[in-house]
């Protein structure tokens, strides 16, 4: 683009997301990733994403014996979050990475809040959580290498969102409870599995949940052989791996998480803790992985 003088800019590129995608704090700060919540619901009344607690998740359902529902961000909610950042930054191309489409409707509402705008790409992640993370952080990557360069803002998009089919994300709920409770195991899945101590391997395929194996007793126990399975399966990057957990999960599973990373040989790691709406599918106590393939 150019200015009045005939010389040529960059326009300055912002990355965008939703509270599910659990980015790290750390990374939200190192990336100035821009998010925006997802709402809980609990007795009628709706929690943005990160004004309560995860705890509170838990209180509630220890009480009632209800889950809270989660909902996606609506189409008024995004058109004040992107004006917000145009206010800041008025020339800018903004990159949303949006949670999956298959899992929640803000994709699709993202899709109509951008009609009302220019230089906004939405780009579907089709993954969440941790899965997200890894994707936010290659997005990064990949816009710092080519920001003074580029002029196709839509094939960086488009070359962006290629890379959510290098992604690989899996968890293993802490509470199956949760799962009941949410009505995504049956009644007999939920009480054979409880009885044998089992938990489903939850894997996320093009942007589905998807059950698969299962695993046998604590997740101290099984935590080494969930791992070597992961990356036996997936050859994910050695420069990072993300470390799923929801609150509650042992220090010891998170000790042995991070010492696995180490002994496979990845440069560097991240824990990525779930916020409110992930920990209402995932319970107290999950385990998951998230990597990115090269």
């Amino acid at each position: 683009m150019n200015d009045r003088k005939g010389t040529k800019y960059m326009k300055e590129i912002i990355i965008t997301t939703e509270s599910g995608s659990d980015l790290p704090e750390n990374l939200v700060k190192k990336y100035d990733i821009k998010v925006i919540p997802m709402h809980i619901v609990m007795d009628n009344t709706s929690y943005a994403d990160g004004t309560i607690s995860v705890d509170k998740i838990y209180e509630y359902y220890n009480e009632t014996k209800k889950i809270p529902t989660t909902s996606a961000v609506n189409v008024g909610e995004y058109i004040d979050f992107f004006n917000e950042i145009r206010a800041e930054h008025p020339d800018c191309v903004i990159m949303h990475l949006a949670y999956s489409s298959l899992a929640s409707s803000t994709y699709q509402n993202a899709e109509i809040a951008i009609r009302e705008f220019e230089d906004i790409y939405l780009i579907d992640t089709r993954n969440v959580s941790g899965g997200c993370t890894a994707h936010l952080a290659k997005a990064y990557e990949i816009i710092h290498a080519k920001k003074d360069t580029v002029t196709d803002y839509k094939a960086l998009a488009d070359e962006i969102e290629s890379w959510n089919k290098k992604v690989f994300c899996s968890f293993i709920p802490g509470n199956l409870d949760y799962l009941k409770a949410g009505g995504r195991v049956s009644n007999a899945a939920y009480l054979g599995a409880t009885l044998l101590r089992l938990k489903p391997l939850i894997e996320i395929v093009d942007g589905k949940l998807l059950a698969s194996k299962k695993y046998r007793g604590s997740i101290e126990k099984f935590v080494d052989t969930y791992m070597e399975e992961y990356l036996a399966k997936h050859d994910v990057s050695r420069k990072c791996l993300y470390l799923m957990y929801s609150k509650g999960l042992s220090q010891v599973a998170l000790d042995r998480m991070k010492e696995n990373a180490i002994r496979f040989g990845f440069e560097s790691y991240e824990y990525v803790m779930t916020g409110c709406v992930i920990s209402c599918h995932s319970g107290p106590g999950a385990i998951g992985l998230a990597g990115c393939c090269e």
